[in-house]
């Protein structure tokens, strides 16, 4: 990456420790000259100082407004964070507006830079969870408005690696987690206060989130036209149930589960990332441990349910 590099949506989950992962990697590549610019509305869960204090520039820009867009910096790499899924069940035109319009405005003022573009395992169909996971051969086939969506906005860099040669990569990546959101801060929480837990979505994939950062990274490498798409997850296909037990032995209590698990879930075979960067180090023992650790000693959290164990697509 000779630079800049662009983080669009950075306000977000994940944009702050990414801008954070791109600064020190530059760091220790004796690259402090190398601009990283966090592009947001920074009016959600991240304020701009936090960014600043890192070494990390920041724009404040509506992505929904072309001409604010167009006016950003040249880059020779684009991480595309923006989207948005809770609330959106009643809101369609929420969901093109942010999933699809801004992506198609991102795309067209970045085509001439490698962009990696945020997706989410949802496009894909569900699988049964006695396989591995589906991987990137798999056609898409979304299930319900916000995977819709989503595959919409990947179809909008598609549409420009197609027509401008523009390298893409999509991340199809299911589940990220960490201390203060997460599958497992949905689980250990509700196994903590004693709240059901419907096993309905009876199996998930999980990968803490410096892991997933790190092979969202390493993908400007494979970014290609026509786009490539890379699912990015853990390597097991794990029972909430297992989970739900795991959470119960740390908090000293019995889970309140409900429901019998499908036959599907959704599930990424994340393995041809795990060949290209390896397996993701951070094992699911370590990731109920440290969950439950957090929410034991206090720790905030985002207070933002993920709603894995919804099987209609609706969020």
């Amino acid at each position: 990456m000779e630079g800049p590099v662009v983080v669009l949506g950075a306000g977000g989950k994940m944009g702050l420790h990414l801008s954070l992962m791109l600064r020190k990697a530059a760091r220790l590549a004796g690259r402090d000259d190398l601009r990283i610019i966090a592009v947001s509305r920074f009016s959600t869960l991240r304020d701009r100082d936090t960014f600043e204090q890192a070494g990390i520039e920041t724009i404040p820009c509506d992505l929904s407004d072309a001409d604010a867009v167009a006016a950003l910096p040249e880059a020779s790499a684009v991480f595309f964070l923006a989207g948005v899924k809770f609330g959106t069940a009643s809101s369609p035109e929420l969901l093109e507006k942010m999933n699809v319009t801004v992506a198609r405005i991102a795309a067209q003022r970045y085509r001439r830079s490698r962009i990696i573009a945020f997706s989410t395992g949802c496009v894909y169909p569900f699988v049964a969870t006695s396989s591995a996971g589906a991987d990137e051969s798999v056609a898409p086939q979304p299930n319900g408005d916000y995977a819709a969506s989503c595959l919409k906005r990947e179809q909008a860099f598609a549409d420009a690696s197609r027509e401008h040669g523009t390298r893409v990569a999509l991340i199809r990546l299911n589940y990220a987690v960490e201390f203060r959101y997460g599958v497992l801060v949905d689980i250990a929480t509700s196994v903590r206060d004693g709240s059901p837990i419907d096993v309905s979505m009876g199996h998930v994939n999980v990968i803490w989130q410096p892991d997933a950062l790190d092979h969202i990274i390493r993908a400007i490498r494979i970014a290609a036209a026509p786009a490539v798409p890379v699912n990015i997850t853990g390597a097991e296909v794990l029972r909430v149930r297992d989970l739900a037990a795991t959470f119960g032995s740390l908090f000293d209590t019995s889970p309140v589960v409900t429901g019998t698990e499908a036959a599907t879930a959704w599930l990424n075979n994340a393995a041809r990332a795990h060949g290209l960067w390896g397996a993701p180090p951070a094992t699911i023992d370590q990731m109920c441990v440290w969950v439950a650790s957090w929410l034991n000693a206090g720790g905030p959290t985002w207070g933002k349910p993920t709603g894995f164990e919804k099987r209609d697509g609706k969020f």
